[in-house]
């Protein structure tokens, strides 16, 4: 079943690349992040009310805590980025480069999770990797 929603995340993350960079024109890059930002605050609360899960935030540990807190700002950094790069680059050129963030997880996987990485992962990366600098250049 991962494999759906990881497709459906794929598909959803492909139209935000269009659809940020047709809403960003004439708009500043932070104010158009504030405005997605609130869209997906509301979003994700409106679920967690829905599914009835708001019960669990007792049940957060303060380790947990703090790195949803970074992986928080990490998204808001990369937000930030993302929308100034589409304001002033081509979508064509800004999405491949922001989708290197695939092998740079995979990096960050092994050294700070310590995960192994098979021979079939370590091509696919080095694969994106070519296939990154070919579609910048």
């Amino acid at each position: 079943m991962w494999i759906v929603y990881a497709l459906l995340s794929a598909v959803f993350a492909a139209m935000t690349a269009i659809l940020a960079k047709l809403g960003i024109e004439n708009v500043n890059s932070n104010l158009a992040t504030a405005i997605r930002t609130v869209v997906v605050l509301f979003m994700a609360w409106g679920i967690v009310f829905i599914t009835g899960k708001q019960n669990g935030l007792n049940d957060i540990t303060p380790k947990s805590w703090l790195f949803l807190c970074l992986s928080g700002a990490a998204t808001g950094l990369s937000w930030l980025f993302y929308y100034k790069a589409l304001q002033i680059g081509q979508a064509s050129k800004v999405v491949p480069v922001d989708k290197f963030s695939l092998v740079l997880s995979l990096i960050f996987a092994v050294v700070i999770l310590r995960e192994k990485l098979d021979l079939k992962t370590i091509m696919g990366a080095l694969a994106i990797t070519a296939g990154t600098v070919i579609l910048v250049l």
